[in-house]
């Protein structure tokens, strides 16, 4: 059976001598999981170059596009922020399925160019500018599969087969929109007080590619840990 501690929990949680920055934890003890995810989160974030892990806060997005219900978006040069500030709030093992399902809180900021053009649920909206999102208590839940591959070193090392995630935003989500309809106040600050005052329903239709991006920036990281890393170092057997 494969025993595993996965996603970012593995990264966080384990003592290993290719990754001094791990503690180790059994599988099965999550309370050990989250008091070391918590505790390594910010060294994971700021980036390991020696194990190929890219800086994740902040973190840069070169383009994000969309086109849901009618509306079409494209989002650039995008920096995220506040990734090293998350809350790792629930890490669960299913050792039988080879699954390993997190639940993480965030705070973040993105900042960066948009194009917009189309219908916003009610609202015609068109521009392009400069634009900032800022998501307070934004809970991702991501389930991963992991499978076994020979590394480079001849050692078994995990790999993550796929991922899925669900996201929701508990408290609020506020949108700043440069430039909209060329700035032109009158046509433009209806449609960013109805996107701030609908932010759960615009959050849906328009920031899910967003948020998928940035999720899979921290699957590469553990990615990248994963090759760096043998299997064998990354868990204390039962």
């Amino acid at each position: 059976m494969l025993r595993f501690i996965s996603f970012l929990a593995i990264i966080y949680s384990v003592n290993c001598a290719s990754a001094p920055f791990i503690k180790p934890c059994k599988s099965s003890d999550n309370a050990c999981l989250l008091a070391s995810a918590q505790a390594a989160l910010p060294i994971v974030a700021a980036g390991i170059p020696e194990l190929g892990v890219k800086p994740l806060d902040p973190l840069h997005i070169p383009l994000v596009k969309s086109n849901t219900a009618g509306l079409e978006v494209t989002f650039s040069d995008n920096v995220v922020t506040g990734l090293k500030g998350c809350k790792i709030e629930a890490i669960k093992n299913d050792l039988a399925k080879n699954k390993q399902v997190i639940a993480m809180r965030c705070s973040t900021e993105w900042r960066g160019n948009y194009q917009m053009d189309g219908q916003m649920i009610v609202l015609p909206v068109k521009g392009e500018g400069k634009c900032v999102l800022t998501v307070q208590d934004l809970v991702v839940k991501t389930t991963s599969d992991l499978t076994t591959v020979q590394g480079e070193d001849g050692k078994p090392h995990w790999h993550i087969a796929k991922w899925k995630h669900a996201y929701e935003v508990k408290t609020n989500a506020k949108f700043q929109l440069d430039n909209l309809f060329n700035g032109n106040k009158v046509l433009a600050d209806p449609v960013i007080n109805f996107m701030n005052s609908n932010w759960q329903v615009v959050m849906k239709e328009m920031a899910g590619p967003s948020i998928y991006a940035t999720i899979e920036a921290v699957i590469d990281a553990v990615e990248a840990i994963y090759k760096a890393v043998p299997a064998e170092e990354l868990f204390i057997s039962e």
